[in-house]
């Protein structure tokens, strides 16, 4: 009887836990019911385009035909998989998508750091803004635009550059179909159109930072560069390193239209990559599965480095993403 009664209690008490947080949350959507009304558009948004999408993941493992359906296919297991892993492309594919990558790592990510840490010291507030208003100019350029003015640069018979060495004597460099250069020009690409955009996050934790501790390191005699190191940099880590996280999640990603715009069939060896693979295998081939299996296993690699990113950076005693 004493433990029947000790199990209707917990009973009566875990219901009376649940009436109580389903009431406060209830409570807590009527008291901000605007701000949750001011997200709705977003929320939608994710839940349409990115959530509801994710249940045609399914055809990875099928045999998907369009007129069948998701219901109807034939379900295969992994075999598109083991195809996809075993087919020759994969390694050529693997390669280029992770060295365009490690050359972004390398050189893009640092670069908006090292810009906001050289506009945060600048006196001019005007001429601050001026330097701040036409970095940021090329993000709002799509990347045909951008592609586009690479060809008026790096054309060997009309580009300027080109015309550049030629009239100083020397011989011209084919830049467009080098495969040698490729993964430099894609990297100096998204440093020209991204690296002024990506300096807003850092200035905004640059502003953040605490006055007194500047004061306190002028009174110990630290010259401007010291300070930028010592206090405007530790500051920011945090910052800094939930942004290396994410990057890492899409180390498997490559801008598709870029690579797509500057594709050739001089560079072929070099520019395939997943994202270009996925489009002509899947879109134009008409391989559904394959190219699903191909993407998901993007997506895959991507998630387990950001959850490894994570756990290393809160075992070095970083915040991490969650």
């Amino acid at each position: 009887m004493i433990v029947e009664g000790k199990a209707a209690l917990k009973r009566k008490n875990g219901t009376a836990t649940r009436l109580s947080g389903s009431l406060s949350l209830w409570k807590s959507l009527k008291k901000d019911k605007y701000l949750y009304l001011l997200a709705l558009p977003g929320l939608l948004y994710f839940l349409i385009f990115k959530y509801l999408p994710m249940w045609g993941i399914v055809i990875a493992f099928q045999n998907y035909s369009p007129f069948l359906g998701f219901g109807s296919s034939e379900w295969v297991g992994l075999s598109h998989f083991v195809r996809f892993f075993s087919n020759p492309d994969f390694m050529i594919l693997f390669r280029n998508t992770m060295a365009i990558n490690l050359l972004n790592l390398c050189f893009f990510f640092p670069l908006p750091i090292i810009l906001s840490l050289l506009l945060n010291e600048l006196r001019s507030e005007l001429y601050k803004r001026t330097i701040q208003s036409i970095i940021y100019l090329p993000h709002f350029l799509s990347w045909v635009i951008i592609v586009s003015l690479s060809f008026i640069m790096l054309s060997q018979s009309e580009g300027i550059i080109n015309s550049l060495i030629a009239y100083f004597g020397f011989a011209k460099i084919d830049f467009l179909t080098n495969p040698n250069i490729f993964w430099i020009i894609l990297t100096v690409q998204s440093i020209w159109k991204e690296a002024g955009w990506g300096t807003i996050i850092f200035l905004a934790a640059i502003a953040g930072v605490n006055p007194q501790l500047y004061e306190a390191s002028r009174m110990d005699g630290a010259n401007r560069i010291q300070q930028m190191l010592h206090v405007t940099l530790p500051a920011i880590r945090n910052v800094i390193v939930i942004l290396l996280i994410l990057r890492l999640g899409d180390i498997m990603e490559v801008g598709f239209e870029q690579v797509f715009l500057m594709y050739n069939g001089a560079v072929s060896n070099v520019a395939e990559v997943f994202d270009t693979y996925v489009y002509r295998v899947g879109i134009q081939q008409g391989q559904f599965s394959y190219s699903t299996a191909a993407g998901l296993f993007k997506s895959i690699v991507g998630v387990a480095l950001v959850l490894l990113a994570n756990k290393l950076a809160k075992k070095f005693g970083e915040e991490g993403v969650f």
